[in-house]
């Protein structure tokens, strides 16, 4: 079975925001019962080196989703079967897989820097490389890439906000919401269910 760790503010000097445990994302209600934050082991260290490099910086990281139960990507894909942004969940998540963080920096203040977009705004303006936003968000955006990328991680070029690990899936499986010590699912939610 994979491991996967648990990044709390404690142990990873991040700040948790984890948007499909409210209404504040596009599918306008709660995905998850509640706010978990996990990732895989080679995840997990890759995420720690990224907090090291920014801390010099005097930025830290906002995570707004981690591992995604291969359940919730159901629910998502369901809502909005869009596979520019999402991934059908046939194929596999990385999130599903612990191997994908969602997150964007803040500032000493906590204050978000600008990065052109909302996270999960489902445009071509979210793009890595657009350059129809402001050039400030423009720098954010190649400040966020490159702490990320010099700790380990791939980047999707449709999502500025999404950073995974190379080729997971060759090398990690979907996991279900059964392997957390406390489920995020709601209760009930079924597997085999939402995939017919």
């Amino acid at each position: 079975m994979t491991l996967l760790v648990e990044i709390t503010p404690a142990d990873y000097d991040v700040v948790l925001d984890i948007a499909y445990a409210t209404a504040n994302n596009f599918t306008g209600k709660p995905v998850y019962a509640r706010p978990g934050c996990y990732l895989n082991v080679e995840a997990a260290a890759c995420l720690r080196r990224a907090v090291d490099l920014a801390k010099p910086m005097g930025l830290r990281f906002k995570v707004f989703d981690a591992f995604r139960p291969a359940e919730a990507q159901w629910v998502l894909w369901h809502h909005t079967p869009d596979p520019d942004f999402l991934a059908d969940p046939r194929r596999g998540s990385p999130h599903s897989m612990g191997a994908a963080v969602d997150l964007t920096l803040i500032d000493g203040g906590g204050a978000e820097l600008d990065m052109g977009t909302a996270f999960d705004a489902f445009t071509p303006l979210s793009h890595h490389g657009a350059r129809e936003i402001p050039p400030s968000a423009m720098r954010n955006r190649a400040v966020l890439l490159g702490l990320m990328t010099a700790a380990g991680f791939d980047f999707y070029r449709n999502e500025w906000w999404h950073y995974q690990l190379f080729a997971p899936r060759a090398r990690y499986p979907v996991l279900s919401d059964t392997v957390l010590p406390t489920p995020m699912m709601p209760p009930g939610t079924k597997l085999q269910a939402l995939a017919s």
